[in-house]
C-alpha cells in the first residue's frame, strides 16, 4: 500500500484517489493498467484552521466534507455550496477535492475511442467542427470543451493556493495557465501531486454564493456556473471576487465584473449592470452562442444570491 507521496511517485503509474471516474476512463482505454492508489497516505484528508485564520484542506478530503464542514460553510460559503452541488451524494461521499481539481475533461470526443481529441494526442479537436452545444464561450482555438472542475473555479474566487508534493506552494491559477495547452486539463508534471489546498484568512463581513445553470436540477454537469464573494463596508461593496466555469478551457476570474462592483451599492441595479460585463471578450462557437446571455444572467443571479436579494 502507498503510504507516502514519495512512494506514489516512485511507482510510475496513474494516480487514483476516490476513483469515481477511473473505470469509465479505463473502459475507454484512456488510462493505463497501473493505478496508484493515494488513499493510504496519512494526513491528507484533514481540514485544519491555521493561527492566522486561514484554512488548509487535504487533497484527499471528500467533497461531502468540504460541503459540510462548519468553518467552510461559515467563512468560505461559495466553496462549500459548490462542493454540495456537485454530482450525486454517492460521488460526493467518495470523490476528493484533489481529484476534482485534476479530473479529465467530460467531453464526449475525448471519451469516445473513435473520435478525435487533442487531449488524446490528436492534432485536431473533433468537437470544434462537430457537436459542441456545451462547449466554450471564450474560444482560444484547439480544444472546444470547457474545463470540468467546479471546485477549481470556486477556489479561484478565494485566491487559494495549492501545495505540491508536500512542499512547493503555487497559486491555483498556475495549475491551469491560460488554457493554451490543449493537450491536457492541468499543468502538473508526471511526478507532481497536489497534497493540500490553502485558503487565505476569510474577510470580515464577506457574503458569498454559488449558482449553476444546468439542464436539470441534479446530477448534471453545469452549462454555466459562478461563485461570487463580496466584502462589504456598510451597504457598499469594498471588494468583489467573481469566478465562472463551463465557459472556457480553464476556470476564469472576471476582473472586469469585479472592478465594476467595487465602490458601488449592493443593489439589484448594480448587479445587473456589472453582470453584463461578464461576456466581455466572448467569442462563442456556433453552437454555444446561447451561453453568452446565460453567462451574464448566471453572474447576476449569483450576485443577487450573495447579497440576499434573490427570489430563490
Amino acid at each position: 500500500m502507498i503510504k507516502t507521496i514519495n512512494d506514489a511517485i516512485s511507482e510510475k503509474g496513474d494516480y487514483l484517489a476516490g476513483g469515481t471516474d477511473y473505470m469509465d476512463r479505463k473502459r475507454h482505454h484512456l488510462i493505463g493498467d497501473r493505478p496508484i492508489d493515494l488513499m493510504g497516505i496519512d494526513g491528507l484528508d484533514q481540514i485544519t484552521v491555521d493561527p492566522k485564520g486561514g484554512v488548509t484542506i487535504g487533497a484527499l478530503t471528500s467533497m461531502v466534507n468540504v460541503a459540510q464542514t462548519a468553518v467552510l460553510q461559515e467563512k468560505y460559503a461559495g466553496l462549500a455550496q459548490a462542493a454540495g452541488a456537485l454530482a450525486t451524494p454517492q460521488i460526493r461521499q467518495v470523490g476528493t477535492i484533489g481529484g476534482n481539481l485534476t479530473q479529465a475533461t467530460r467531453c464526449q470526443y475525448y471519451r469516445h475511442p473513435n473520435l478525435t481529441c487533442t487531449k488524446k494526442g490528436d492534432a485536431v479537436c473533433g468537437g470544434r467542427e462537430g457537436y459542441h452545444p456545451n462547449g466554450v464561450v471564450f474560444d482560444n482555438g484547439g480544444c472546444a470543451a470547457p474545463h470540468p472542475s467546479t471546485l477549481a473555479m470556486a477556489l479561484m474566487a478565494y485566491d487559494a493556493q495549492v501545495e505540491i508534493n508536500g512542499a512547493e506552494i503555487r497559486p491555483i491559477f498556475d495549475l491551469y495557465g491560460d488554457g493554451s495547452d490543449h493537450s491536457r486539463d492541468h499543468l502538473l508534471g508526471e511526478d507532481e501531486i497536489i497534497t493540500r489546498i490553502i485558503l487565505p484568512a476569510a474577510e470580515a463581513k464577506e457574503k458569498a454564493a454559488y449558482f449553476r445553470a444546468s439542464a436539470r436540477a441534479r446530477a448534471e454537469w453545469a452549462i454555466v456556473e459562478c461563485v461570487v464573494c463580496l466584502v462589504m463596508s456598510g451597504d457598499t461593496i469594498k471588494q468583489a471576487f467573481v469566478s465562472v466555469g463551463g465557459v472556457a478551457p480553464v476556470p476564469l476570474r472576471l476582473p472586469q465584473v469585479e472592478a465594476a462592483l467595487v465602490g458601488q451599492p449592493a443593489v439589484a441595479e448594480t448587479f445587473k449592470e456589472a453582470a453584463q460585463l461578464a461576456a466581455e471578450g466572448a467569442n462563442p462557437l456556433p453552437q454555444t452562442e446561447y451561453k453568452v446571455p446565460l453567462l451574464c444572467n448566471s453572474v447576476e443571479e449569483t450576485l443577487l444570491r450573495a447579497a440576499g436579494l434573490a427570489d430563490e
